[in-house]
């Protein structure tokens, strides 16, 4: 029987499309309410089907940016046959793509025991939340929002996707909160900045699905929550892409900040009072 039922696939797949690329931490809000509807948090299976749902935000991210996408890898297509075209920007941001995922697929592996165990407590979660949001604050005073997508470098890059490694090993800090800081205190503006975090959660995020699918599926969740929560996950985070961007071109990070410190606080006061157990 699913330690998952389809009921509480939709629950997970609506919190996991929502919150997945706005700076407040998926895997956050999925383990608070796991907790709250009695899921094992560090359930092998439990983070296995977190893991699988997120492919269905980032299919999101393929439809909504798909014109960007095959521009990019047609770029990189041409550019491995013909030299001339390896000056063109398109063609070196895929491959910094590609370069900026290999540091969290190295420490995903080595940390994987340490990810599905001791650090996958919801006392982590909580305050992951509030350090995350004083990193996104400070990140957001310090930047200078300067420089549009085209200016975006190597360097850029590799250490907006290196920043990954903070959501992985702290759930709470928030993948695309820890991308979108780094971007800024690189002087990245807030689209920009948003946008990179896109593109460089791709690959990482379907490797992290396909990775766990086979634990998702043999130990304990059926094929039919899954399938299920990872539709809910698709079509919510569609809207979510859509609003965010909007968001971020005229709004700072504030709001996601005020946010982020009152989910920790109120989950750091459940997990006291023994509503929520870690």
């Amino acid at each position: 029987m699913s330690v998952i039922s389809v009921g509480q696939a939709v629950v997970l797949g609506a919190v996991e499309g929502v919150t997945e690329f706005l700076p407040v931490s998926s895997t956050g809000h999925l383990k608070i309410v796991e907790g709250l509807m009695g899921i094992p948090v560090d359930d092998a299976a439990v983070v296995g089907f977190s893991a699988v749902i997120q492919v269905g935000a980032i299919a999101a991210v393929l439809v909504y940016f798909f014109k960007d996408i095959v521009r990019i890898v047609s770029a990189w297509g041409r550019g491995l046959r013909d030299r001339e075209e390896r000056y063109h920007h398109d063609y070196k941001f895929a491959w910094w793509v590609i370069c900026a995922t290999i540091p969290i697929v190295v420490v995903g592996l080595a940390a994987k025991p340490l990810i599905q165990g001791p650090l996958a407590s919801l006392w982590v979660v909580a305050g992951s939340l509030i350090a995350g949001s004083g990193v996104m604050w400070a990140a957001d005073q310090m930047g200078r929002h300067k420089r549009g997508e085209d200016d975006t470098s190597f360097k850029d890059a590799m250490l907006v996707g290196s920043s990954q490694i903070l959501a992985l090993l702290f759930p709470g800090f928030s993948r695309s909160g820890a991308t979108m800081s780094t971007a800024l205190i690189l002087d990245l503006d807030r689209v920009a900045a948003t946008r990179l975090s896109f593109f460089l959660g791709i690959p990482a995020l379907t490797g992290a699905g396909l990775y766990e699918l086979k634990d998702a599926l043999g130990t304990g969740v059926g094929a039919a929550p899954l399938a299920v929560g990872t539709i809910v996950s698709f079509v919510v985070a569609y809207a979510s892409i859509a609003w965010l961007l909007k968001f971020v071109a005229k709004h700072s990070f504030n709001a996601f900040v005020i946010y982020r410190i009152v989910v920790g606080v109120v989950l750091f006061g459940l997990l006291g009072a023994g509503v929520l157990h870690s």
